[in-house]
């Protein structure tokens, strides 16, 4: 085996994972099933093919604890960068003074700065085969509407995306990429659909959310017979894409001699964190490790960490079948925060079962002390992460001063999900010290609630 090679540890291009990892057959318990909302009973999984990849669709209910990853995609993904290099943070943990040794996995040396092609590629592939020419999606941030707006341009896709208006207003650097990758963008909410006016009509100056913009892509795909939608997050066979991360991560801590004593990852829909943690929550699930895993998210979305554990839409327009997961009320009423990629009111099924189970933990933390963290990271390592990803530097930073205080040494690895150069605007508001803190009330979350059908619960 190959040891480190001083901070960085690569993995050899010939050793990269020819399957992605299904955690669904190894769940402490079965993941209930999505609900009709009508019914109230089970939804039927090829009413999804209407909508989804039919492949994707067939992913999704898998019971096959490896998908063999499609050598179209797997060339495409070794063309992308892949593997994605481990580094150990060794500046990081000299200016803290800690006896804890951190790992972080580059993610964001994709093209498009973070982890999303991991999926969008597989997912464009898919809808390619079945003769699908146009595609609608959603994006926070605009990594994941960049990725996919990348991948359509792999496949001769037209991609159409709404973004949300937060973003749209405040990160142009993001549009223009997606637009260069060919893609139409439209702020979200949007005059281009009924649940778009709808919230307009509500509030001309809506932020929007990935709720609104769920709601708004698929209300087009599903107006059109020839157009499918791509979901970036949240449902099964988009976190089973990323698990390529973790399996690869675990080949190099191999490498290395090592075992994490705790994986961290920041949580909007799911994805990245079940990207670095499933693979290694095989393990534990198994009785094989010790490892701990903590999902890292914003206070002004608090879903896990003062969320329901329900059934409720995945969207803001209640037009998706109902998920049983940690949500703070489809419609509830998101902040406009720099971490637009976490702005979901709701967690992964998948996950939030295990958040449940106590195989995962979670923590939240607000805009500041989050921004101040990848600052530091920035000097001490020299990359500047995006907002979402600083949620799990914070708290990777936390663990660490804990271990010096206790004189532990801990092996934390973290995924290092995006970059943030094109969210400079967050950083130039930190620096300023513009940055608002949001944390909704517990009266504001009741109510929205409240509002939830009772279906299933």
């Amino acid at each position: 085996m190959v040891k480190d090679q001083g901070n960085k540890i690569n993995l050899p291009a010939e050793d990269i994972p020819r399957s992605w990892y299904n955690i669904l057959p190894d769940l402490p318990e079965p993941l209930p099933p999505p609900l009709d909302p009508a019914t109230g009973k089970p939804a039927n999984p090829a009413a999804l093919e209407r909508i989804f990849a039919k492949e994707c669709v067939r992913q999704e209910v898998s019971t096959d604890s490896f998908i063999p990853i499609p050598s179209e995609v797997l060339e495409i993904y070794l063309t992308l960068g892949r593997p994605t290099p481990l580094f150990r943070a060794k500046r990081l943990e000299r200016i803290l003074g800690t006896p804890a040794e951190i790992y972080f996995k580059r993610e964001d040396l994709s093209p498009v700065g973070s982890h999303k092609p991991n999926t969008a590629i597989a997912q464009a592939y898919y809808l390619s085969k079945e003769g699908v020419k146009k595609v609608t999606t959603e994006t926070g941030a605009g990594q994941w509407g960049s990725a996919l707006a990348l991948a359509g341009s792999f496949f001769n896709l037209e991609i159409m995306v709404f973004m949300t208006r937060s973003s749209y207003n405040t990160k142009p650097y993001r549009k223009i990429l997606m637009e260069l990758f060919g893609a139409k963008v439209y702020s979200s909410p949007s005059d281009q659909t009924k649940i778009g006016r709808e919230f307009l009509g509500l509030d001309k100056e809506h932020p929007g959310s990935l709720g609104i913009a769920i709601s708004e892509a698929l209300e087009i795909a599903l107006s059109d017979e020839h157009r499918k939608y791509s979901l970036g997050s949240v449902l099964n066979h988009v976190l089973l894409h990323q698990t390529i991360i973790g399996l690869e991560a675990k080949k190099q801590m191999e490498m290395v001699d090592k075992q994490p004593d705790i994986i961290v990852g920041c949580i909007g829909g799911g994805s990245n964190f079940a990207g670095i943690s499933y693979p290694f929550i095989h393990d534990k699930l198994k009785n094989k490790s010790e490892t701990q895993f903590l999902a890292v998210e914003p206070k002004a979305v608090p879903s896990t960490t003062r969320g329901r554990y329900i059934y409720d839409f995945g969207d803001s327009g209640g037009m998706t079948p109902m998920l049983k997961m940690y949500t703070l009320g489809n419609r509830f009423p998101i902040s406009p925060i720099h971490a637009a990629g976490l702005r979901y009111h709701g967690k992964a099924p998948s996950l939030s079962l295990l958040i449940k189970d106590k195989v995962v933990n979670s923590i939240s933390y607000d805009q500041k002390e989050i921004m101040d963290a990848g600052v530091l990271f920035a000097k001490a390592e020299g990359i500047v992460p995006a907002p979402e990803t600083n949620h799990a530097i914070k708290a990777v930073i936390d663990i660490a001063l804990k271990a010096k205080e206790k004189g532990e040494k801990k092996t934390i690895l973290f995924n290092f999900s995006g970059h943030g150069l094109l969210d400079l605007n967050a950083y130039q508001d930190m620096l300023n010290r513009t940055i608002t803190d949001y944390e909704p009330t517990d009266e504001l979350i009741n109510k929205s609630l409240s509002q939830v059908p009772k279906v299933g619960n």
